[in-house]
């Protein structure tokens, strides 16, 4: 019988993310979990035939009602962190880790499967179910479903510690985040925007500086961090920020937040797991579940786009040390000092600034400029609706084809204290035709951290972050239009992790269209859309510094994929994370620089050796997009197109083959060095 005074456990349309407290979390998931060891207890059980609907009948319903509710606290635990939230969910972790490790690695719903898989019913399943099947017996393998006694324990034992380390890894990058705060006068901003310096000053609640003088009150957050490292004149001032956040979490900060065991550790048992599972390094395990068939062809691959980048890099750095010198006094760049000077030289270059494009940039605007494109492509709308938020400037919307909705999401924009850092997008619930065959409908979460409204003044967002929200919308739709009703391929879940981003990376394309940014524009006082000719500057400047920007993706790709690939390298982080700075940068970083140590993609974020999933699905997005390119951007027809075989088959069949059926042919990587202004390459 559940609770159903804990909010969690009330089956209700819209979760009630308003009511849900930290005291609900270990009674909820108490509940869950018992429902979900006595589903599996029966799944293996002889009244439970090898049949796909009986088993998704059986098990799929309550471990996807623990999973789902599980989600719910994992996202709140990021968006509205707190103390107690924190613990409730540390406390539960160990025992949710358990139950998944112990479902995954069952020796007797592994034999069921693999009696459905090798009996006649197998044949007469949708390819769609062939795909789960087969997904499902690859994962119980590499789930230790064919470890036994010390083996088998072990194995185990490294999911449970893992997860803690990762959680624990998560926590340390958002604490030094924002236990940093830095007091300055409002000399010391001089040439930083102005809502930028009176956001400052409102969140140094009215604090005196010793000499009297007001304080503004800086922080690590983006909205804060970025805009001052790129426009303030005060050369100290971009050097204390530019360390404070290049040393976060790591042994140059305070011990408590030092990530460098947590990062040994982990590694540690990322290389025990594989070799447990029978490969070689973490980085052949990480990728039997994706495109690339090995570290040495990832490898080959981004040491081949480094030899394409370095000459447009190190002339790109050229320019920009001969620019400092002679304008801004800099004989000696420094890394602190490239953003401001990259910014003057841009200026001067193109004749335009970032700050001046973000004033035609207000929020309500992108947004509705957004919505009216997936609309025209995907022949979708989406209206405002109603649903409990965790804060009050979170807001819900749903997706409509016809005359009923097909989907959801909750839209949450802004950088706020017990918020983790950066953009992404989550399921909140995924598309799933029922065993009772109630078909349920997807739901997301899209998240980012751009800067909140100044006092009656929308929230401005830079061309970056209007690219930011573009591709965590691109994963939205991937989830939110999937057409596939097998729960294990619906939306994202199944794509290869090295093809994920296609979808993302794709729909950042269009923010380089003059009719898309003409109706996403208009000034914050003016109203006027922006103007052609400051539109063409910035098409002029889109290939700015594009070879540094390839080096420095390439940097964090190998990083990530020779930590995983050599042995031992646990011991030797930063001495290795050094030697890839050396062989793809034109100049080394500071000897302060620790980005590793909050580097959540590949420690805290899914992406362990497989961070070089970013180019390699750019060149799937960049060619995907040249066929709009050829047929006419907004040509519904390519619309449908991208939409019938990309995003709504999800992972019911190989990316390749659904980038196959789209383009008609394999990818070349042409259109991507076309699309970063890095000329052209034969078929690759």
């Amino acid at each position: 019988m559940m609770n159903i005074d804990n909010p969690l456990l009330q089956q209700t349309e819209w979760p009630a993310f308003d009511a849900i407290r930290p005291e609900h979390v270990g009674p909820a998931i108490d509940e869950l979990l018992q429902q979900a060891h006595a589903a599996l207890e029966l799944a293996v059980g002889p009244q439970v035939p090898a049949d796909y609907d009986a088993l998704s009948m059986v098990l799929d319903v309550p471990v996807e009602h623990l999973t789902t509710v599980w989600g719910h606290v994992s996202h709140l635990q990021a968006v509205a962190d707190t103390p107690e939230l924190r613990q409730a969910h540390a406390d539960s972790l160990p025992r949710v880790i358990e139950f998944t490790t112990r479902l995954g690695a069952d020796e007797r719903l592994y034999a069921k499967y693999k009696a459905l898989a090798h009996g006649e019913a197998a044949n007469s399943l949708s390819p769609t179910r062939k795909k789960v099947l087969s997904d499902a017996l690859r994962d119980f393998v590499l789930g230790g479903a064919e470890l036994h006694g010390a083996d088998r324990e072990r194995y185990a034992a490294i999911q449970d510690r893992s997860a803690e380390l990762a959680q624990e890894f998560g926590d340390h990058v958002l604490d030094a985040t924002e236990a940093f705060v830095m007091m300055v006068s409002e000399s010391e901003l001089d040439g930083v925007p102005e809502d930028v310096k009176q956001a400052a000053r409102e969140n140094a609640s009215g604090a005196l500086l010793p000499d009297g003088q007001a304080a503004f009150k800086l922080s690590l957050k983006m909205p804060c961090y970025l805009p001052v490292i790129t426009y303030a004149h005060h050369r100290p001032l971009r050097l204390a920020l530019f360390r404070a956040n290049h040393t976060r979490a790591s042994e140059l900060g305070p011990a408590a937040w030092d990530n460098s065991a947590l990062m040994q550790e982990m590694l540690a048992l990322r290389q025990e797991e594989a070799q447990l599972l029978g490969h070689a390094t973490y980085a052949e395990l990480s990728l039997v579940a994706k495109m690339a068939r090995s570290p040495g062809e990832v490898l080959k691959f981004v040491r081949d786009l480094v030899q394409r980048a370095r000459p447009y890099g190190n002339r790109e750095l050229a320019e920009l040390q001969d620019f400092s010198a002679q304008h801004l006094g800099l004989d000696d760049l420094q890394a602190w000092d490239r953003a401001y000077a990259s910014e003057k030289l841009k200026q001067q270059r193109y004749d335009f600034s970032g700050e001046e494009v973000r004033q035609y940039f207000t929020e309500p605007r992108v947004l509705d400029g957004l919505f009216r494109l997936i609309e025209t492509l995907f022949d979708v709308a989406i209206h405002t609706a109603e649903a409990p938020v965790w804060h009050p400037s979170v807001r819900y919307f749903r997706l409509w084809r016809g005359e009923r909705p097909v989907a959801a999401f909750y839209l949450d924009l802004h950088a706020r204290e017990g918020k983790q850092g950066g953009a992404w997008m989550s399921d909140a619930r995924c598309r799933w035709r029922r065993p009772d065959g109630v078909l349920q409908d997807p739901v997301a979460h899209l998240v980012c951290n751009f800067a909140p409204p100044v006092g009656d003044q929308p929230s401005l967002l830079t061309h970056d972050d209007v690219i930011t929200l573009f591709h965590e919308f691109g994963h939205g739709l991937h989830h939110m239009l999937t057409q596939v009703e097998d729960l294990p391929v619906s939306g994202i879940a199944g794509v290869e992790g090295d093809a994920t981003e296609l979808p993302s990376q794709f729909m950042e394309n269009f923010c380089w269209e003059w009719e898309v940014l003409q109706k996403l524009s208009a000034h914050v006082s003016s109203a006027e859309p922006l103007p052609r000719a400051l539109f063409e500057r910035m098409v002029a400047a889109r290939h700015f510094q594009s070879g540094l920007l390839l080096l420095r993706q390439c940097e964090f790709a190998l990083f990530d994929m020779r930590l995983h690939a050599e042995l031992a390298s646990h011991d030797r982080v930063q001495a290795l994370a050094d030697e890839v700075n050396a062989e793809v940068q034109p100049v080394l970083a500071p000897a302060f620089a620790r980005y590793a140590h909050s580097f959540r993609h590949v420690f805290d974020g899914g992406y362990g050796a497989g961070y070089y999933g970013y180019a390699w699905a750019e060149v799937l997005s960049s060619d995907a997009y040249s066929a709009f390119e050829e047929a006419g951007v907004f040509d519904p027809a390519m619309g449908e197109r991208f939409r019938s075989q990309i995003l709504e088959v999800g992972g019911s069949r190989p990316a390749l083959e659904s980038f196959v059926a789209f383009r008609g042919r394999e990818p070349q990587l042409d259109a991507m060095l076309r699309h970063l202004g890095l000329g052209s390459a034969s078929s690759a």
